[in-house]
């Protein structure tokens, strides 16, 4: 690698300097990400030459895994925790040695002193529990037909996810069902539900997925919110949510593997600078200041589009807003139930539902729009240690310690901005209270305390994660999700820029959320197709 001198004076990011010669590489891909090393294996597997530059010490972007309690030795799934929109394609075609453990309980919701348990291997267990609720059959019958519908879409769009994009009219066909495509498509989900269900917690219930990581209203004509719901029920054609084994970080590491393993050069702690799309040099910095330049005759942008547009020298996009509080922690022992039917094993063995009702998260969107954050704030847990107990050292799984992991909802980055650190304590303070009040104990009661004495909770804001990931916004997916069909004749993989050496290879493509791998699959394709 060329190593340019040191200048006197430092070129502004969005130009690349002058130099006389740079290595050359057939592709550069630009953050090393999931999505980026998902493309760089595919590509280093046909035999081009790529390099992965990615800016943070490690690679794998924010689907990690760490140990961030000091002498706690529980590996947690930092950021990301579930994984449902990786096809399996991807993972059979770079042969990832990874597990997906599916849960037998998808959600428990409590409501009073009961609670709402969706268990995947009881449909008897399930209606009693919808009934114990709601008090009679008729929302589960209408759970029933939602999520079968849901699971018809799913079948139908999957598929399309890692192919050339269908148009609108294309995709409607491929749907076939009218209702399905009028509720997932057309209509705001919000009305749907409430027009399908008649109790306020199973409303809440479905709403919730059509809200994480996104600040909508599931009223809005925009239909952002119907965007995330399909997102979150299609993926593999299952909408199954399940748990990497090893935590998220066994996932990026298998990417990062296959990549190398089929000649992929990775450079971690490699800041971008800049980017010419027309010559295709890409000018970044090292962790030492040492500045230096390459060219790919294709750039694959595995970053957001906000942070691309910047290093193109193009005018300052408005950062996307990002939604969530993420709170990680580790108890000695799960916390009680006030419900006595439900064993907290089985509660938190799936996603459980804190003050999701459809009328409670109404109320912290009002407030949170308002510019405050929300008196009981609406949030839902998992415990990826039921499922994969082997994150924790023997000693914790010994003693019943497990990791918990919450998502905060309605907390957008505008609540953070002029004091993130009172903010901040007061979304955590809120959050635990709101916590607690659906358990029969305070759940500060049940963390494990570090060898210092500090309890084992950490906690993230959207502000929180653009400054210490450069996450914009703190947008997890990097900004508001697209549909899965084409809007413009120039779209054929949804990854297409302005600029034809460039292509883009983030959550900011046209499809994909989450840990998905799809944009950089289908950059990876539109490059081999000569796109």
């Amino acid at each position: 690698m060329t190593t340019v001198p040191a200048q006197n004076t430092v070129p502004a990011r969005n130009t690349v300097p002058a130099r006389n010669t740079v290595p050359a590489y057939d592709v550069v891909v630009a953050g090393g990400g999931h999505n980026g090393l998902v493309a760089a294996a595919y590509l280093a597997r046909a035999g081009r030459r790529v390099l992965v530059l990615e800016r943070l010490p490690h690679l794998g972007g924010l689907a990690v895994s760490a140990r961030p309690f000091p002498g706690v030795d529980a590996r947690v799934s930092r950021y990301s925790y579930l994984v449902s929109l990786l096809p399996a394609e991807i993972v059979r075609d770079l042969g990832l040695p990874v597990e997906l453990r599916r849960r037998r309980f998808a959600s428990y919701t409590p409501s009073g002193d009961s609670g709402v348990l969706v268990d995947g291997a009881d449909e008897a267990r399930t209606a009693a529990s919808f009934a114990s609720v709601t008090g009679d059959g008729r929302d589960f019958a209408a759970w029933r037909r939602f999520y079968g519908l849901a699971g018809h879409v799913a079948r139908r769009v999957a598929p399309t996810l890692l192919e050339p994009l269908p148009d609108r009219a294309a995709l409607r066909a491929a749907v076939g069902d009218d209702e399905a495509w009028r509720t997932f498509f057309e209509r705001p989900i919000g009305a749907s539900v409430d027009a399908l269900f008649r109790h306020d917690t199973v409303r809440g219930i479905v709403l919730t997925d059509a809200l994480i990581g996104t600040f909508a209203d599931p009223a809005d004509p925009s239909l952002l919110a119907n965007r995330c719901l399909l997102y979150h029920v299609i993926g593999n054609g299952t909408g199954d949510w399940n748990v990497p084994v090893g935590g998220m970080g066994a996932v990026t590491e298998a990417l990062a593997g296959a990549a190398r393993a089929a000649g992929a050069e990775l450079r971690p702690g490699m800041e971008v600078l800049a980017i010419d799309p027309a010559s295709g040099e890409v000018a970044f910095r090292d962790a030492d200041g040492a500045e230096h330049a390459v060219t790919g005759r294709r750039i694959l942008a595995a970053l957001p589009p906000s942070v691309l547009s910047r290093l193109l020298g193009e005018a300052p996009q408005d950062p996307p807003e990002g939604s969530q509080l993420k709170v990680n922690m580790v108890l000695a022992r799960l916390p009680r139930l006030r419900d006595p039917s439900v064993r907290p094993e089985e509660a938190f063995g799936g996603t459980f539902h804190i003050n999701e009702g459809r009328d409670r998260l109404a109320a912290a969107h009002a407030q949170a729009a308002a510019g405050t954050i929300p008196d009981v704030p609406p949030a839902e847990v998992y415990c990826h240690s039921l499922t994969d107990p082997s994150i924790l050292g023997a000693d914790l799984r010994r003693s019943g310690a497990h990791t918990l992991t919450l998502f905060g909802l309605h907390m957008p980055a505008r609540l953070f901005r002029a004091d993130p650190a009172r903010a901040r304590d007061e979304a955590l303070r809120a959050t635990l209270a709101s916590f607690g009040s659906v358990l029969a104990e305070p759940i500060e009661d049940c963390l494990l305390r570090a060898p210092d004495g500090a309890p084992c909770l950490e906690v993230k804001t959207p502000v929180d994660l653009e400054r210490d990931a450069g996450l914009p916004g703190g947008h997890i997916f990097h900004r508001d999700l697209a549909w899965p069909y084409a809007e413009g004749t120039a779209e054929r993989w949804g990854v297409e820029t302005a600029h034809p050496r460039l292509l883009l290879c983030g959550a900011g493509a046209r499809r994909g959320g989450g840990v998905s791998g799809i944009p950089g699959h289908n950059a990876a394709r539109a490059v081999l197709e000569g796109r």
